[in-house]
């Protein structure tokens, strides 16, 4: 259980804050103001990706057994990086 809130959950929640503010109208945060926090959720996402693909890689060379679950956090956490290019 430890596993999935680690490897899924956690950066799933990022996600849904990224598109939560990506979504969100104009009126409610401002343009400026959306799109900065949507940035900055984008870009700590981005170098969480960079984090996890690294440990990932770093485990798999050891041939851990947790390597894939790192390798599945790293995707998620790409999602916002995804959006944001396409988003914008």
């Amino acid at each position: 259980m430890h596993r999935i809130v680690r490897h899924i959950l956690l950066p799933v929640l990022v996600c849904v804050c990224f598109f939560a503010v990506a979504f969100t109208p104009v009126e409610v945060l401002g343009c400026r103001n959306r799109g900065l926090l949507a940035l900055a959720i984008a870009g700590g996402s981005g170098l969480g990706a960079l984090g996890t693909a690294i440990v990932g890689l770093q485990r798999r060379v050891q041939r851990d057994a947790v390597a894939p679950w790192w390798a599945v956090s790293t995707l998620i956490l790409t999602v916002p990086v995804v959006g944001m290019i396409l988003l914008a």
